[in-house]
């Protein structure tokens, strides 16, 4: 679930999150892919920072670039015990990843992926919960990366997809503090199910499949 995301202009996501300082450099995107880079909010010497990630973790301790298909998210309770995500929790390396909205997939009857759009009702820019790591390869090459964690799907989510599925860990703005500075244990209590009453969803055009297309019609209800 939630392998495409919708990203917000940024001015839009530096009034939701006011980073201190604002490395980033991005426009709005309605087909974003793991593998690609992606605005992000982190801490860094006592301030929060906005910076541009590679979606798709790469472990630090990964002797060679990875091949296989990205680590674009981990659920919640894999986080502090996966392999590949350990390192990154128990060294705090949190950060958030602004979205305006998602996608998902529903098996329909007939065998088709009948793609939704989720959104949040009274807020156009949210912020999910996600880990990075920072790479270094033999040649000095340095890529910093993310994976967003999931958590179980609400009432919403599990109407439309595999309710065995997880869901964006969609923050609450009073737990954004909290996830990117708290303890271990506050952290992990800003995980959790977004309200499915405050979201949206409605079926869109099945060319978002396809990573090459990017434009506004993408979110334009079907």
């Amino acid at each position: 679930m939630c392998q495409r995301y919708v990203v917000p202009d940024q001015i839009a996501a530096e009034r939701e999150f006011l980073p201190r300082t604002a490395w980033w450099k991005f426009e709005p995107r309605f087909n974003v892919a793991p593998e690609q880079y992606v605005p992000a909010i982190r801490m860094h010497d006592g301030g929060s920072e906005g910076v541009m990630m590679r979606w798709g973790l790469i472990p630090s301790w990964t002797e060679h670039f990875p091949t296989g298909k990205p680590k674009w998210g981990v659920r919640a309770e894999r986080a502090e015990s996966g392999k590949i995500y350990r390192g990154a929790w128990d060294g705090g390396r949190r950060c958030i990843l602004p979205f305006a909205g998602f996608y998902v997939w529903q098996h329909t009857p007939l065998g088709h992926r009948q793609p939704f759009f989720v959104r949040l009702m009274e807020r156009s820019v949210f912020g999910v919960a996600a880990l990075w790591d920072r790479w270094v390869s033999d040649e000095d090459d340095v890529i910093e990366s993310c994976s967003l964690i999931r958590v179980p799907a609400n009432v919403l989510l599990a109407g439309i997809v595999d309710p065995q599925l997880a869901m964006p860990a969609v923050l609450r703005r009073r737990h954004y503090e909290a996830w990117l500075s708290g303890s271990a244990s506050e952290a992990r209590a800003a995980l959790q199910p977004y309200p499915a009453e405050r979201m949206d969803a409605y079926t869109v055009s099945p060319r978002i499949n396809s990573r090459s297309v990017d434009d506004p019609g993408l979110i334009s209800a079907a």
